[in-house]
């Protein structure tokens, strides 16, 4: 017995009941034109119906033709213009404008056109027989006033068939030829359905049909979730949202856009690729978030957008670029006059101004400020509704304001007018909370601002110091001011800046993103590598070093050891050669990631060297900012562009595009914003932690099409770490530990409590530093040296007596400075003594005397490699899907702890060097604990833990050094190791007990 609840045509009646019911009409498929594909006789009725006089003009001329050399006319258009254009600007027929849709204007005074809007026919088509080659039929074809525009494909799990097979549908029986498929001519966007996911495509090409997903996210992750308010399918969103009148005329006029990449190829060729760019579901619903978010709240409040890498950033940026410069609110008047774009990203400027062209279909919409502040000045003056700039051109823009207005005549005081603004943040990061951003709100904060700081200077009786006041208010919310943050990797000031809550008002996970294929999951092949390595002394002399420092001198001397550099070298030229090259097709590239710059320099040189000798195909560029000295080398020094031949800087990244070159190293440079596709294998010599790993490790992450996997070779991280720092961001960032407040009052306390300086001199410095523009002075700038003389001098005095306290009193000023700066942009304070105390601090630490390092300890002499190993011990995937959590904590430095060890002989150092890398110990088996924790709390990164996190999450990071220091001693004790390595419960009992003795030692040192 056959049950047709079972079938596919009752999921196909479901989806037309639910559009008939909410304002779309049934078209039979007969009434299609399969050569013109379209409905001329819904064509025909949608123009009499909403431009009678034009049609009644035109039928005077051509009588009983009319309807047949419009619908002429229009197709002719579409083949000359396409459909999308047609849609949105519409077309002549003899010489007259018509429209073949109208969509809703951004206001409501228009009412003429918002009762055409309403007249618009949307039609659903079930089974349409489109072809005069063949009897196929589509199973659903959505319309628009006679126009085709939306194909949908559906199966159902049911009748055992599922979205794979309407992808191969598509793909096999659907001829991309035909006219109803042809791209940019009629439909713009089909979807392959079943009832658990949707896929999209806007152009048909057969087997090299490019399907994206449309879900929606299900707890982080690809797919849907199961619909438990509507009963539904999973999929019905659907047709219930995004299919709907209004939203899918939305789409039309302010979403569907062509994009248009031009390349040159190997061959010179300069290659031009068409991609039609319609929304995914989570950038539609972030931008409408956006909007709605918007109209509701009052402008002054700001947004996080987390979306992660993949997400399509660009594309989100400009669509809500361009809705929200034209906004308006429920009475008519706009919610922003200007809308500026904060970006460092030359891809973004040419998108943006594309991509609003399109829908506006004007120019002077979008300015790109690349020249100087004075065109960005300019542009605010003017109100450009959407203005495209660095934030770096801010602090010059009110000189450059009262330049204008001098230059007209006017006694200007480089103040704009206040407007309202919607900043878009196109990467939110540390540079937007500090005093460039500051900056930024002071510029556009505008008259309002400097009235509120003249005001209150009044009331304190303080009007000498209006310009302190306009310094504080400007680190605050402004009210004319609404920010909108896009980020993937959040910091913790990020979400108390930006977020509302504490929550992202979108996100799009990473875990979404490699789930749905959108980038790689780099850590599903990775290979650590441990160095072994002895050094001892080499001279007779032995004298007294300072610890940490000698430490980090040994360290150095042994990464950049020929011999080190050599081993690794071969490991990853052998490596890109047997493996890596071979991948994408042959075209895979590679990145070394390098500790610094002459480690950059010393593997560049060891790169070419053996790549020369073994004769291999290999070349290799290095990348590093300015100039690197070779301290063994007198009078030698390396840039980069000497090192790669002459190549310019900025054309390194097209350069190593090209075929010609595999290998780029680097030294912090390209390890943050570089996109190639190509890049596929990643060689990391550098300690990586947090957010800067998953920056670094992300650059792999891209996807090609013939990009199948990607490669991790670590000499240097343990892959706990690195989970940890993926981990935070995989599903989303959360707020971990607060900045406590109550701390910038003690330290203010503490920091005068040594009498380095007074109030009185400190008032004395605001009084000079904030004077009017017209009462400044050259003797000003001496007046504010004087006054810091004295504090300096009592410093200088202070570091000779006590060294360690002087610089524990340092350490006060540098906490006081980035709590207050983070503090005072979430927190409206009104104390002036803390603004006072955090100018003249800023300033007073620049004329400060350095610490006497006493210089860097250079042992080349004084040590020789005696052991050396390179071993891999470990491979294989990092797993994310893990249930452990890491949250992103905010300021806990508050300067205390010690600052110098003692010293001790140098040959103690070596053993201490020893005890932590290499393979033979003098103490008995009976303190190899005591050992273990003895050497773990030198370690600075472990102090820094200690001291600023509570012991659990202290605890993760111990692990980690500590399984290195067991493996580094396994032929010390093998029974201890092999139980350590092999049981999870001996080993985590062992890492707890030991993780509390070194975070006790630590912290009663303090």
């Amino acid at each position: 017995m056959s049950n047709t609840q079972t079938k596919e045509i009752a999921f196909e009646k479901s989806i037309e009941e639910v559009l008939l019911n909410t304002g779309y009409q049934s078209i039979p498929s007969q009434s299609f034109d399969k050569e013109k594909a379209l409905f001329p006789e819904k064509i025909i009725s949608f123009i009499k119906e909403t431009q009678l006089k034009e049609w009644d003009k035109l039928e005077s001329i051509l009588k009983e033709n009319t309807a047949t050399q419009i619908i002429y006319d229009l197709t002719k258009w579409i083949e000359l213009h396409g459909i999308l254009s047609t849609l949105r600007h519409g077309f002549k027929c003899y010489g007259k404008q018509l429209q073949i849709a109208y969509f809703k204007p951004s206001h409501s005074m228009n009412q003429e056109v918002l009762e055409k809007y309403e007249k618009n026919i949307l039609g659903i088509t079930r089974q349409l027989y489109y072809s005069t080659k063949n009897n196929n039929s589509i199973d659903v074809v959505l319309s628009l006033n006679g126009l085709p525009i939306v194909t949908l494909e559906l199966k159902n799990q049911l009748s055992h068939q599922n979205i794979n097979h309407a992808k191969k549908q598509y793909e096999n029986d659907r001829d991309p030829r035909e006219l109803i498929f042809e791209f940019k001519k009629r439909t713009l966007v089909h979807f392959a359905v079943d009832t658990d996911l949707v896929e999209m495509t806007t152009r048909l090409a057969k087997d090299a049909t490019y399907f994206l997903p449309f879900n929606k996210g299900n707890n982080g992750g690809a797919g849907n979730p199961v619909d438990l308010e509507g009963l539904s399918y999973k999929t019905s969103y659907l047709w219930k949202e995004v299919l709907q009148k209004d939203s899918l005329l939305e789409i039309l006029a302010k979403f569907i856009h062509l994009q248009i990449d031009e390349r040159i190829t190997e061959e010179g060729r300069k290659v031009k690729k068409e991609t039609l760019i319609f929304p995914r579901y989570h950038q539609l619903k972030a931008v409408r978030n956006m909007i709605k978010t918007a109209l509701t709240d009052d402008v002054g409040t700001n947004y996080l957008i987390e979306h992660s890498a993949g997400s399509g950033k660009s594309n989100t940026i400009a669509w809500v670029a361009h809705r929200l410069s034209s906004l308006h609110k429920a009475d008519n008047t706009k919610l922003y006059d200007s809308v500026v774009v904060i970006t460092d990203r030359v891809v973004l400027d040419r998108q943006l101004q594309d991509t609003i062209y399109q829908f506006e279909h004007k120019n002077g919409v979008v300015l790109k400020i690349d020249k100087n502040a004075k065109q960005l000045a300019e542009a605010l003056e003017n109100g450009i509704p959407i203005i495209i700039t660095t934030i770096q051109k801010f602090p010059f823009v009110t000189e450059q304001l009262r330049k204008l207005s001098e230059e007209r005549g006017e006694d200007g005081k480089g103040i704009l007018k206040t407007r309202k603004y919607a900043i878009l943040v196109d990467e939110a990061h540390s540079s937007q909370s500090g005093e460039t951003a500051a900056d930024l709100k002071e510029v556009l904060g505008g008259e309002d601002l400097a009235k509120e700081a003249e005001a209150k200077a009044a009331e304190e009786g303080e009007t000498t110091l209006e310009v302190l006041y306009r310094n504080m208010a400007k680190r605050g919310q402004q009210k004319n001011i609404s920010f909108f943050a896009f980020t993937a990797t959040p910091k913790h000031k990020t979400i108390k800046l930006f977020a509302s809550n504490g929550e992202a008002l979108d996100k799009y996970t990473m875990r979404q993103a490699i789930e749905e294929g959108f980038i790689l999951d780099v850590l599903e092949n990775y290979t650590s590598y441990k160095t072994f390595y002895k050094l001892i002394k080499a001279s007779e002399e032995d004298p007294k070093v300072e610890r940490k420092k000698a430490a980090k001198a040994l360290g150095r001397f042994m990464r950049l050891h020929p011999h080190n550099i050599a081993q690794k070298t071969e490991i990853m030229i052998e490596h890109f050669y047997q493996s890596t090259r071979h991948k994408i097709g042959g075209r895979a590239k590679a990145m070394v990631v390098t500790g610094s710059r002459l480690e950059a320099v010393k593997y560049k040189q060891s790169f070419d060297q053996l790549i020369k000798a073994k004769g291999y195909k290999i070349k290799s560029l290095v990348a590093f900012s300015g100039e690197v000295k070779d301290d063994k080398l007198p009078d030698t020094f390396y840039t980069e562009v000497e090192m790669n031949n002459g190549l310019k800087e900025k054309l390194l990244p097209e350069t190593f595009a090209t075929s010609e070159y595999q290998v780029l190293l680097v030294a912090d440079k390209y390890q943050t914003g570089f996109d190639q596709p190509l890049l596929h294998t990643m060689y990391v010599d550098k300690r990586l932690s947090g957010i800067q790993a998953v920056q670094t490790l992300s650059r792999l992450n891209r996807t090609h099409p013939l990009k199948e996997d990607t490669f991790v070779l670590d000499f240097v991280n343990d892959r706990e770490e690195i989970q940890a720092a993926f981990k935070t961001y995989y599903e989303g960032a959360e707020l971990g530990q607060e900045a406590d407040p109550n701390n910038l009052y003690r330290i203010q306390h503490e920091l005068l409590l040594e009498d380095i300086y007074s109030e009185d001199e400190i008032n004395q410095f605001v009084a000079v530093y904030f004077k009017p523009k017209e009462k400044q002075s050259n003797k000003d700038h001496e007046a504010i040296n004087f006054i810091l003389d004295t504090p300096v001098q009592k410093f200088r005095i202070f570091l000779k007596e006590n060294e360690e306290e002087a610089e524990l009193w340092r350490g006060k000023i540098t906490a006081f400075k980035n709590l207050y700066m983070f503090l005072s942009q979430i927190i409206p304070y009104q104390d002036t003594d803390l603004e006072k105390l955090y100018i003249f601090l800023r300033h007073l630490s620049e004329k400060l005397p350095k610490r006497n390092n006493g210089g860097g300890y250079s042992f080349d002499d004084s040590v020789r490699l005696e052991y050396y190993r390179l071993q891999k011990i470990s491979e294989g995937s990092i797993s994310l899907n893990t249930d452990k959590s890491y949250k992103l904590d905010g300021p806990t430095d508050v300067a205390t702890g010690l600052v110098r060890e003692e010293e001790v002989p140098f040959s103690r150092i070596v053993d201490v060097v020893n005890s932590r890398f290499g393979t033979e110990f003098n103490q008995a088996d009976q303190y190899f604990f005591d050992q273990i924790v003895e050497t773990a709390i030198t370690d600075e990164d472990i102090i820094k833990a200690a001291q600023s996190n509570p012991q659990d999450k202290f605890t993760l990071m111990f692990k980690s050094i500590l399984q290195q220091l067991f493996i580094e001693r396994i032929d010390q004790n093998e029974d201890i190791f092999a139980r350590f390595m092999e049981e999870k419960d001996f080993n985590k009992t062992l890492t707890e007990i030991l993780a509390k003795e070194a975070f006790d030692k630590i912290n009663k040192d303090k």
